[in-house]
Parts: structure tokens; C-alpha cells; sequence
């Protein structure tokens, strides 16, 4: 595998500097996919007061391919997404991952090797977002949580913004390639604020496993209304 020069990906997969014309296409880009999702789904988003200043984890509930665009509506700020580092192996195609707020992670790597590229993001003072699911999921109950969001929160010490999605399912189910003109409407939850992490450094497995259980029954809560509202 050929891996991305340092010219086009610099720390955390972001050039350094963080360059006018990557961030004015993230805008132009942002902007097209929100008007988009109003307009075709009639999306509706609650809760913006929510959202922090600083870095945050968005942990949005997954059930459709549209739920990445969809949750552009969160905020007017850039957020980062992971995605495998070989399609960073160009230099066009690297620097629109890069002003979409993609960083690069190797596939197949040590999950050790990908937190920390999550933490660098945070620590940088960015947003990340994480489909603490995993995968894309069917149905009305949200799956058991892969502890990621949790333990970065807690690492990073910065806040857990849980997301609710209804209707995305229904607009585009899990393989499917169509997509339905249905309502969606966001519902963003308050900020889940970690506790602190030890002298050692470290987050403790019982914190860490309390927060994404903490997170899990937000989620499901969210996703209920959510759909209510979506009429799903």
C-alpha cells in the first residue's frame, strides 16, 4: 500500500494550517448536502442549542447511508470522519477527503493506532464523529455500543453529543440503492459530559462501560422521538 505523502495529509490527516480553499469547499459542500436533505426529505433538525463549542464526539444513532449527510445540519464547523487511507493515495482525491474533514486510518491497523488519531483530532479542537453502533443497523431498538465514543470522550476529556435520527431507514434502508422523498427529522440530545480520568492517565473499563450504557439509553430515547416526529 502506498501511503499518502506528507504534502497532502499532515497530523491527523488534516494539512497543516488548515488551508482557506479546503475550508471554503467543506462550506459550499455542507451547505448543498443540508438544502438538499430539506428540501428531498424535508429534514427538520431540533435541538442545535445543544451543540458545544469546543470538541465534541457526535455519536449519532445509524441506520442509512444518508445519516453522514444528514448530520451535516449539526453544525455550520468542520467535522472529521475516519476512512480507510488508501483512497488518500492521490492527490485529488486526498484533498477533498481532506476539506470534507476525512482523516486517513490504515485498514487492518491497531485499533490503538486509530484512537489515537481520533484523539489528536479532539485535542486539535475539532469535532469527530462516531457511529458508536458500528455498521448501519435495521430496526426500532439501538444495538449494543462499541465503547470507542466513550473512551475518546473520556480520554480527551470533551463531551458525548448524542443524535437521533427518524425516518433515514425508511429514506434509504440498509441495500438500497434508491432513494424515498420521506420525512427525516435530527433530534440532538444534550451534551453527555464524561467523568475524569484517573492519575494514571487512563480511563477506568467500569467509566468507560457506565458512559456508552449511559449513551446507549439517550440514543434510544432519541431515535424513539425522533421517529415519532419523522412519522416513521
Amino acid at each position: 500500500m502506498t501511503e499518502a505523502s506528507p504534502e497532502t495529509v499532515g497530523p491527523a490527516g488534516t494539512p497543516a494550517g488548515f488551508p482557506k480553499g479546503q475550508l471554503l469547499f467543506y462550506r459550499f459542500v455542507r451547505n448543498v448536502l443540508v438544502g438538499f436533505c430539506r428540501l428531498y426529505w424535508r429534514q427538520t433538525t431540533e435541538g442545535t442549542e445543544h451543540v458545544p463549542d469546543g470538541p465534541f464526539v457526535l455519536a449519532p444513532v445509524h441506520r442509512s447511508n444518508i445519516d453522514t449527510p444528514v448530520v451535516c445540519a449539526v453544525t455550520k464547523r468542520r467535522m472529521r470522519f475516519m476512512g480507510k487511507e488508501a483512497v488518500w493515495k492521490y492527490r485529488l482525491p486526498a484533498w477533498v477527503l481532506n476539506a470534507l474533514g476525512g482523516f486517513p486510518v490504515r485498514r487492518g491497523q491497531a485499533d490503538r493506532e486509530a484512537l489515537r488519531r481520533c484523539l489528536d483530532v479532539l485535542e486539535g479542537g475539532e469535532p469527530l464523529v462516531l457511529f458508536p453502533e458500528g455498521s448501519r443497523q435495521s430496526g426500532p431498538l439501538v444495538q449494543p455500543l462499541f465503547e470507542g465514543a466513550a473512551y475518546l470522550a473520556t480520554r480527551a476529556g470533551v463531551p458525548i453529543l448524542p443524535v437521533g435520527i427518524g425516518g433515514s431507514e425508511r429514506a434509504m434502508p440498509k441495500g438500497s440503492k434508491m432513494l424515498r422523498p420521506v420525512k427525516v427529522h435530527m433530534l440532538i440530545g444534550e451534551p453527555i459530559h464524561p467523568g475524569t480520568v484517573g492519575s494514571s492517565g487512563r480511563a477506568s473499563r467500569k467509566a468507560v462501560r457506565q458512559l456508552s450504557e449511559r449513551l446507549r439509553q439517550e440514543l434510544q430515547r432519541l431515535f424513539d422521538e425522533a421517529q415519532a416526529k419523522a412519522g416513521a
